[in-house]
Order: C-alpha cells, then structure tokens, then sequence
C-alpha cells in the first residue's frame, strides 16, 4: 500500500460507512489486483529468477505463492486504514473465478464476432517483450534533433527530408507530400533514392502531409508512427521492419545489424554527416510515447495479437458516459476526449507468463480456432486439450502460449463480484452496481474498460454514479515516486499519527483534487481526536446514568446550539449525497472547536456543575443538549475517523443507543423544527459578549473566573433570554443594559464597561 492508495480508498470509504448509516444495505467487496507485469516484475525481483529462464508452469506456482503471501500483509494495511469492505466477499484477479469470468468474456465476445487475431501493426515494448494497448502508454518529453536528410532522385537532384528517428531509414518505404505543396508537385510519382540504404521509393500524394511541418515531406517509415499505419493500409505500401522484439536493429538495417536502437541513430547521424547528406541540425525537446510499467519508448512492430473490434462503437460509449453520473463532473471530460482519440482496437493479447489464459487452441492440420466449452472452464490451453475433434477430423492442437491483458479481466469486476453467468437471480438484481470509487489516472484503463464490457455483454452501463479521487502528493506537490525518493509510507505515517489522523488529512481536498502530503494536518487530526476524548470524558462526567428525555422546555442557549447544529447536520447530508466530504468534514470540525468547546461547554458548564442554582428544567435543557451535540458531533465524523469516534461511543454511549457500533447506527436526522432563527441571533450575541469580556480579562491579566461586580453594555438588541448565561460563564454579579460612555472595550458596535 502506498500514500496514494491510502487517499483514494480512503476517501470511497467515507462514502460507504455514511450509506451504511443512512439505512443502505451496502454491498462492498473488496479485490486484489495480482494478475499482470507488476506482479511478474515483483515476482522476479524477490525470488532473483528470470520468467524466460525457467519453466512457465514453474514460474506461475511462484507468482501465486508469492501474491498469496503478499495479500496477507496487504489486508492487514487495509484493515488498519479503517477501510470497511466486506472481508467475506473478496477476489483475486488471477483465482479461478476471475479466470473463469475472463474466458467467458473471451468466449462470448469472439461467438459476438467482436474478437478477431490478425497480424498488424501493434504498439510492442522492447524491454517487456509484450504487446501494449494503447491505454498503456504514457507521453515523456525527451532531448532530441530534427535532421534534415537529403534524399536524391536518379539525376541527382536533392530531396530534403526532416526526421527525428534517422534509424528507421532501412524500413522508409515511401515519400508523402501534401498534394496541394506547389514545390513537390512536379515530383509526385517518381522514385527517390533513400541515403545510406540505397532503396528506391515513391513520392506519393496525401492530405496527411503537413506543409508546414519540417520541409512538408515526410519519409513513411513501417512504423514509427499510426500515420506511417494508415498510409501502409491506404496505399498498399511494402512492410520493412527494422527493429527486432527485443529492441535491436535487425538484418534489414545492413552494417548496423544488433545495434541498439539508440546506437543505430547515433552511427546512421555520423555517416550521414560524413557523406555530406545531413544538411542541418536542429536541438529539440519533443514528448514520445512510453510504456507506463517501465518507461521505455515503444516500437510500432508487426506481430499477430488478439483484438476486441470496438472502435466502430465510439458513439456508444460516449452515450454511456453521459449516463453515468460523474463526481466530479469535469472528469467525465477525460473519458470522452480518450474515446475521441482512440485510434487502436483493443489489443488483449500478451506475450506474458503469468496471467489468465486464453481458452484455445489452434488445429495442427486445418488451423481452426478451437475454443473451450464454457461449462470446462478455467481452462489452461498448455496443461489441458479439447475434449472433442476439431471439424476436420484431426485430433491434434496446439496451444496458445498468449494470456489476456491484465485490463481484460479487471474491466470485468462488476461481472467478476455479481456473479455472472453463475447466479443470475442475484447479478440482475444487482447490476447495474451504484458506485465505481477509483482515482483519477486510470479513468482511461479501469473504468473505460469496464463500460465497454457492460455495453458489450449487457447492454448497460456497469455502474449509474463514478467518484473520482485525485492523486496524493509529497509535501512540494509532486508526484511521488519510490525512484525519486519522495515516497511517503502510508503505514509508518500511521504508527507515528494513528490511521484516523491519516484519514482526516486524506479528508483535506474535494473530490477528484489532488493533495500535498503536509505533517501538520495529520498533527491537527491528532489533536482533534485528543479533544474530541477528552471533551466526551469531560461531558460524561455530568451525564453518568443519563437516560435520554426530551425536557419540556430547552434555554435560549441550547436551542441556538441545536439550531447551529441541525443546520450543520443539513449540510453534511448534502454532501454526502453528492459523494463530497471535505465541506462536512471541516464545518464539523469547526463546530466541535468553535460551537462547542470555546462556547457551548463554557455556557453550560455552571448549570452541570451548580444544579442547585437553576430550575430543573434548565439543567435537564443543559444535559439533553450536550448529549446530542456529542453524539451528533461524533457520527458526522464517524465515517472519516472511525476508530476513536466508535472507541468513545463504546464507552460512553452504546448502553443508551444500543446499537453495536457507531458505524450501524442512524445518521442524524435533520429536524427543521429545531431551526430557531431567534435564538441563534441571542446566542451569537451572547457568544461575542463573552469574548469581549474575555478580552477584557485577558489584557488586564485577570484570570478568566475573576468575579466582576457590575458590567454595562449598550446594546440596541434584546440580551434578556442569555443575560443569565452570560453572567455564570463570565462570573459578573450584575449587568446593565444602558448607554455606555468610555466604554473599557468594543466589538461589533458593542461598547462594555466594566
């Protein structure tokens, strides 16, 4: 577990402890992503083996063994989070249920005519040897030079070119230029000569071209780039690869044969300049497509993968999108503007080890596609065989080696939790689920994925609301990273503050925002749940074998608290309803310190102490308050801090509320009767009297409980409902209300003297 983990889970957690008290019966499986790279990367960093240097059988027994282990020490992070799931209702990517699901997808979707294999053009990672989906690739800004390259036509006449990848000039096939470029017209159709490599090529005509990008002609290289792809396929151009799987220059690039890539560049650089065919040099910084696992530039390569057909579907998901109610709403932007750029069909093949396989096998004699019969899965094609013929007779197969993209499975958690196709009462009754918790980062990877499994298996949406959490930042608000040395642990930041101090700072951003990682709001969390302890320990003192009755009649002072207090109970309930929390959480802490502690405790605190003094009903007012104020204050706080919140409620308030935990009980109901206009206006005046008067005290050194014989105060307002609270709280024998003339102190138009 990581900080950011911590923040995102946390923050869907306050959403699913604020539903469970709210009366939903709120169903929250909870699953383990162990199927995929990371886990192989993981697995072979602890162990110190190497997946192609050992039997596949082999090296899956000890990435389960390895991830079983994992996921014990991981429950135990989760748990001491707070987070609430239902620990009876869990999965694993990479168990046999989930690899039942996913080749049932597999199975369905390719009998729907949406899966086919081909061999094309597919985006292809040297260093992790896979295919990569377009949804894997990130964009990084790299040092570079655009090179002008001078190409020449038979009589020798020179054609210039502009290239920032001179390596891929063993694989150019082709010359484009715009068919509008008055300076390349004359040229269209003759052949061009490729330097170094001596290959002729055609210059052909398309509208792609851009005139005003380097000299507007541009070499079509198979591949370096999806434009290079779509002239291939327009115009039927030759396929010439040159870069191997793993990253190297190949037979076709001639005497730079097992260069690296780079290596290639840097030598094709220096010849060209020695044969005088680089005409310029230009230092540039431009962004190139990266592989998100490990960061290395990936290769456009020819290979035969698996697709799931969908771009014709693009109109759909948008449409489903809109559906969907996104909190917030502007990340809904992200999911439409990568829809409108996708340019790729799902490529779910990868050429990996450990993850789910695909259900098939391919007929040595005719090369039919044998599929498993769904009622046999999970299947493992090289472990098991067909249990019937193929249609050609031959009982012989061979096995794919491939497993499914790792997203192929996780897309399918609503389907993998519900049940699908297993108990189907439960899964319509379940689907669509409410609410899909995730960050931000992976809108493009999880949640597209899985919108385009329900559009494609039922019809529907997955989920009728999305929350949306931002990223955790170090301290400077950057984006923390293990290599950079600016990770913070999650766990040791919970031994040091507690996970409820964790939870209060991760509290700190609205939704979809992302937040600085800063001690001083754990700090403030931690003081916060040593007040809120001992405020309670404070209060109970008063109400030992309190039984909860409504007085017949409550004081000014308690009804401009219960009013302040019901409109906070409002507002929290907006906003939970709206999958926020930060406006509720820090309106409740602000009450808790403000309302209650420097205020409504000070105020009451002679009726709890000198019963005597007062009628009984202004003593019962005073405990019927407090008691709800607490108990109040603590469930709108519950679901962000729930282990000392349920801590005091066991201690202090189970007997009287008898519900088991603070976690169960019902969420404060608003009471609009207990909105008091009046008495909230008499309260705030009471309140910034004894301010002043604190002042008062406080500039002359007096301490707070020093007795004062007469105080005037010019007032236009009626104080006459608080005048007695006001005089307990500041110990005055007498007030006046009149006019004041050199007045010892003002506030608010408030003159005071003492």
């Amino acid at each position: 577990m990581h900080l950011g983990h911590a923040f995102s889970y946390s923050q869907a957690d306050f959403i699913a402890r604020y539903k469970r008290m709210r009366g939903h019966n709120v169903f929250y499986p909870f699953g383990f992503d162990d199927n995929g790279l990371a886990t192989e990367r993981y697995v072979e960093k602890k162990e110190k083996v190497r997946a192609t240097k050992m039997p596949r059988k082999k090296f899956v027994e000890l990435c389960l063994k390895s991830t079983t282990d994992a996921e014990k020490s991981l429950k135990d992070s989760w748990s001491r989070l707070g987070v609430s799931p239902d620990w009876n209702i869990t999965y694993r990517t990479i168990d046999q249920n989930c690899q039942r699901t996913s080749q049932l997808s597999f199975i369905r979707l390719y009998e729907m005519g949406r899966e086919y294999q081909k061999e094309a053009p597919t985006i292809w990672c040297p260093k992790c040897q896979t295919a990569i989906a377009q949804v894997e690739l990130n964009d990084q800004e790299f040092a570079s030079t655009f090179n002008d390259i001078i190409f020449r036509f038979e009589d020798n006449t020179e054609l210039t070119i502009a290239t920032t990848r001179p390596e891929l000039l063993p694989s150019c096939v082709a010359v484009f230029v715009h068919p509008d470029d008055k300076r390349y017209k004359k040229h269209i159709n003759k052949d061009v000569i490729v330097p170094l490599f001596n290959q002729k090529v055609k210059i052909l005509a398309d509208k792609r071209a851009d005139p005003e990008k380097g000299t507007g002609a541009v070499m079509c290289c198979t591949f370096g780039d999806q434009t290079d792809i779509e002239w291939y396929k327009a115009h039927n151009l030759p396929m010439k690869i040159s870069i191997t799987k793993d990253g190297y220059m190949n037979e076709n690039a001639g005497r730079y044969k097992g260069m690296t890539i780079k290596d290639a560049r840097k030598n094709i650089i220096d010849d060209l300049k020695n044969k005088d065919l680089l005409k310029t040099q230009k230092h540039i910084t431009h962004s190139v497509n990266i592989h998100e696992r490990c960061s290395t530039e990936v290769e456009i390569l020819n290979t035969k993968q698996w697709f799931i057909k969908y771009l014709d579907l693009k109109e759909e998901f948008i449409k489903a999108g809109k559906k969907i109610k996104w909190y917030p709403e502007y990340m809904r932007i992200r999911y439409d503007n990568w829809i409108n750029g996708l340019q790729w069909d799902w490529c779910i093949s990868r050429q990996r080890y450990f993850g789910v396989p695909f259900p098939i096998w391919y007929c040595k004699k005719c090369k039919k596609v044998m599929v498993a019969d769904e009622k046999d899965l999970p299947v493992d094609p090289l472990e098991d065989k067909p249990k019937i013929a193929c249609k050609c007779g031959s009982n012989e197969f061979d096995a794919e080696k491939d497993v499914l993209d790792t997203w192929a499975t996780s897309s399918l958690t609503p389907e993998i939790a519900l049940k699908w196709q297993k108990d189907n009462k439960f899964f319509k009754s379940m689907y669509p689920m409410d609410l899909r918790p995730q960050a931000h980062d992976i809108i493009t990877f999880w949640l597209f994925n899985t919108v385009v499994k329900g559009i494609l298996h039922e019809k529907d949406i997955p989920w009728k609301n999305t929350m949306i959490s931002g990223h955790a930042l170090d301290p400077r608000g950057k984006k923390m990273s293990k290599s950079k040395g600016n990770a913070i642990d999650p766990i040791a930041t919970i031994e040091n503050h507690s996970a409820d101090a964790l939870r209060f700072w991760a509290a700190g951003s609205k939704l979809g925002d992302d937040l600085a990682y800063q001690e001083k709001d754990l700090i403030t969390g931690r003081k916060y749940i040593v007040k809120l302890f001992n405020a309670t320990r404070f209060a109970m003192i008063h109400l030992e074998n309190y039984k909860v009755s409504r007085p017949e009649k409550l004081t000014t002072i308690d009804r401009w608290a219960l009013s302040k207090l019901n409109k906070l109970v409002k507002l929290s309930i907006d906003e939970f309803e709206r999958y926020e929390y930060t406006k509720s959480k820090s309106e409740t802490e602000k009450f808790f310190w403000q309302t209650f502690c420097d205020n409504y405790l000070e105020l009451a605190k002679d009726r709890l102490y000198n019963p005597e003094k007062y009628d009984k009903y202004e003593v019962e007012s005073a405990k019927y308050t407090l008691y709800n104020l607490l108990i109040t204050l603590l469930k709108l706080i519950a679901p962000i801090m729930p282990h000392i919140t349920d801590e005091i409620y066991q201690k202090h308030f189970r007997d009287n509320e008898k519900d088991i935990s603070i976690h169960v009980s019902a969420w404060p109901k608003y009471d609009e009767n207990m909105i008091d206009t009046k008495s909230e206006k008499s309260g705030e005046l009471a309140v910034k009297i004894i301010s002043t008067i604190r002042q008062y005290k406080s500039e002359r050194k007096m301490p707070l409980n020093t007795e004062l014989e007469a105080v005037s105060i010019d007032i236009a307002e009626d104080i006459s409902s608080v005048e007695k609270d006001i005089m307990s709280t500041m110990k005055i024998k007498k007030i006046t209300c009149e006019k004041v003339k050199d007045a010892d102190i003002e506030i608010d138009n408030i003159k005071i003297k003492v």
